[in-house]
């Protein structure tokens, strides 16, 4: 499907790796670009999943490709990039937004050198906006787009998703964008900035619930049965506070123990110790957290460099100023329901998403176009329809 196609992969950690992995999968020559000390997923992985010395994380995500490992602060190294550009189709990275500009290959850089180029960037919130240095990691991305106020039980904490979901559907956007550019590439001969970001990807994955409360209101309550992950080291998920919740993410317990005011953790020294020791680091966590506001902890996470982030009902997140920012959501008038509000398309091709051409179509609407497209002669479609085997609306009999 895409052989011949050549990718360039300045990927880590999970959202870009498995976007890239999706086009190797199907084709695609795929040269993954890694500093000398590897990509980070080769010496991580959830769960202590390690098998002869082997990340299962790093396993999982990087298949049917090349590893090339170049220092780029060496000029010759970087002129090997340079090469790889001019005879790549694709470039793929997942770095913090800015981190390939100020080495020299952001998109206006390598366009010079390829035209051609499909440049795709994964983020956590976008390339732009209030949220630009957030760390963008997938709890907090269901945190604050609403996601872990959907499951569990009535009176539960928010619960959420035991497994990366928006980091892998974020990917699949990404390559999508890809292919979706590189076609365009076979009309016009230029390349395109793809854009990709979690958060955007976040709410695409509620597109049911969180469009039904758009244009009703809100959900009914949570019933059972809770969920959550069982293989993240501590601390990992939702902690009640005094007022409300926060979502706190993969945080070193030296760090922790000074924002926590815990001196306590500091006996937490081995590196495996919040694996071992996870339910006690967890219920330490968990009890302090109880004593402060969240937006008291917010102030004192911000100060410590601490992973979080508020847990959000769809209020908050309709509210946000980087949802607003990344115009995720769009109003349009419809035919018969009138005025809604949509979820847009949440990929950005050079800096904007598609635009709507067609309404959502009534059943059938389209049949006769359609069929007169392929060839059919009016009285042939009228066969069709008054036979039902093609149709122009719902059958009521």
């Amino acid at each position: 499907m895409l052989e011949g196609i050549k990718v360039l992969s300045f990927t880590h950690f999970l959202q870009g790796p498995a976007a890239v992995q999706m086009l190797a999968d199907v084709g695609a020559g795929v040269i993954k670009i890694e500093p000398p000390g590897g990509a980070f997923e080769r010496s991580w992985t959830g769960f202590d999943a390690y098998v002869e010395g082997v990340s299962m994380f790093f396993l999982l995500g990087n298949r049917n490709q090349r590893s090339i490992s170049l220092d780029l602060r060496d000029e010759r190294a970087r002129e090997i990039v340079w090469r790889l550009i001019k005879e790549a189709d694709v470039l793929i990275e997942n770095y913090r937004p800015g981190v390939l500009q100020r080495m020299g290959f952001g998109y206006d850089d390598v366009r010079e050198i390829n035209p051609r180029l499909v440049y795709c960037s994964c983020t956590g919130y976008g390339s732009s906006g209030p949220y630009l240095k957030r760390p963008g990691q997938d709890l907090l991305l269901q945190a604050i787009s609403g996601m872990t106020m959907l499951s569990g039980e009535a009176d539960s904490p928010p619960t959420p998703v035991g497994s990366a979901i928006v980091d892998q559907h974020a990917a699949a956007l990404a390559a999508f964008g890809v292919v979706a550019a590189l076609q365009a590439r076979e009309r016009t001969g230029k390349g395109t900035l793809v854009e990709s970001n979690l958060l955007n990807a976040a709410l695409d994955l509620q597109i049911e619930p969180f469009t039904y409360y758009l244009n009703k209101g809100p959900l009914w309550p949570r019933t059972n049965p809770p969920t959550g992950s069982r293989f993240h080291p501590s601390p990992y998920g939702v902690y009640r506070t005094l007022d409300g919740w926060i979502a706190v993410s993969l945080t070193p317990t030296e760090k922790l123990a000074a924002a926590l005011s815990q001196p306590v953790l500091a006996g937490f020294s081995h590196p495996k110790d919040n694996v071992r020791r996870r339910d006690e680091l967890n219920r330490i966590v968990y009890d302090a957290l109880t004593a402060r506001t969240t937006a008291d902890w917010m102030t004192t996470f911000d100060e410590h460099d601490i992973w979080y982030a508020p847990v959000n009902d769809y209020p908050q997140v309709e509210a946000d100023p980087q949802v607003a920012h990344n115009r995720i959501i769009m109003e349009v008038e419809h035919p018969q329901a009138g005025p809604i509000r949509l979820l847009a398309h949440p990929v950005r091709y050079d800096g904007a998403a598609p635009p709507l051409t067609r309404q959502p179509p009534r059943q059938g609407e389209h049949t006769r176009e359609v069929l007169a497209e392929l060839g059919y002669e009016p009285d042939e479609i009228d066969t069709l329809v008054e036979a039902g085997a093609a149709l122009t609306g719902r059958r009521t009999a």
